[in-house]
């Protein structure tokens, strides 16, 4: 239940600033200002706002698209929206950056972990553009509307109608995202410990369960990613939630993630981890770079997949959008790893 309640804060929060925007007038302005960038890559101009508040997180994200009265314009937008940097991802981002990009300066003042963090935010706005120009001109094919539409006067809001769209929007949100989302949480919860064995540690327990076991299962498809088992459970863990897979990693090396000196704990234990092919370090720069790209990319949130559903009636478009998105983060990873691993070979040869 947590899990469900935890977003809410965020989308009443956010629809307080739209009301806000959309009872003042300055809705209208926002939208009218960034159409004609917008419209470059094929969406409209209001797709701003949802693009800007999937920053934050891609379920209000999606949510605020319903001010998008173009069918067509809002699928778009509802497809590309998780492609933001959406907050979730931070803490994956920084475990795997603080503990695998050397801490040099770049221009004697910029930490290279801080820059490749923000390549990683800037691919996904990048991706979000080219994906969004894709499905205009293929699936969703159509002419971006000529945004028309009345610039009303400004005035103050009126407390009654704002709290009245947070408390409607925020009401349906709990009845009925809230509902799918509460039954994939049991799922998850129950193929991470179940069969259970007596005595067993954290990292044995995970190991034998069916969440342990799928892993295993994956681990070939997902090798050429430069990932293994271990790997493997954290992904399909961290399906509930992108920053889940810090305490599923923490699970599966035997760290109670409590506090940030946890956190490094595990940063050491994954830099001991050793490749059992080789003997070397199993975690690399070039590894590390290769699965935060893929978090850039897969759609690793059954929450927003949940809403997904919700806003487009069905579950059509929801699994499309989780099966472009893997299927791209499993392309420019597989690119990645494999493509730095011949360089590497190839410097190794010169």
């Amino acid at each position: 239940m947590g899990g469900i309640v935890v977003f809410l804060p965020q989308i009443l929060l956010l629809f307080f600033f739209i009301a806000l925007l959309e009872d003042t007038g300055y809705m209208a302005r926002a939208a009218f200002i960034m159409d004609r960038v917008m419209g470059r890559v094929g969406l409209h101009g209001k797709a701003f706002i949802p693009l800007l508040s999937s920053f934050a997180c891609a379920i209000p994200g999606v949510m605020a698209t319903r001010t998008i009265e173009n069918a067509r314009d809002r699928l778009v937008t509802i497809l590309v929206a998780p492609l933001m940097c959406c907050s979730a991802l931070w803490p994956v981002y920084l475990l795997l950056a603080g503990a695998f990009i050397p801490n040099i300066q770049i221009l004697g003042f910029i930490p290279l972990p801080a820059l490749v963090i923000f390549c990683m935010v800037f691919l996904g706005v990048i991706a979000a553009v080219v994906m969004a120009g894709v499905f205009k001109k293929t699936l969703i094919r159509g002419e971006t509307p000529t945004l028309i539409l009345e610039l009303p006067p400004y005035r103050l809001p009126t407390p009654g109608a704002v709290l009245r769209v947070m408390w409607e929007r925020g009401l349906l949100f709990l009845k009925q995202a809230g509902t799918i989302i509460l039954a994939i949480s049991i799922l998850l919860w129950a193929l991470a410990s179940f069969p259970r064995k007596e005595g067993a540690t954290p990292e044995e327990q995970i190991h034998q369960s069916l969440a342990g076991r799928m892993g295993r299962v994956l681990e070939p498809v997902i090798a050429p990613l430069g990932f293994d088992w271990k790997i493997g459970i954290a992904i399909i863990g961290s399906f509930a939630a992108r920053e889940v897979f810090v305490s599923s990693m923490g699970s599966i090396y035997g760290v109670n993630m409590t506090d940030a000196s946890e956190t490094a704990d595990l940063q050491g234990r994954l830099r001991k981890e050793k490749d059992p092919a080789t003997g070397k370090p199993f975690f690399t720069p070039l590894r590390a770079i290769s699965l935060m790209i893929f978090y850039v990319l897969a759609m690793q949130c059954m929450s927003t997949m949940a809403v997904v559903r919700r806003e487009t009636n069905g579950w059509k478009w929801a699994l499309f959008q989780w099966g472009y998105m893997t299927g791209l983060a499993g392309i420019v990873s597989f690119i990645v790893w494999q493509g730095g691993r011949w360089m590497v070979w190839g410097l190794k040869k010169v």
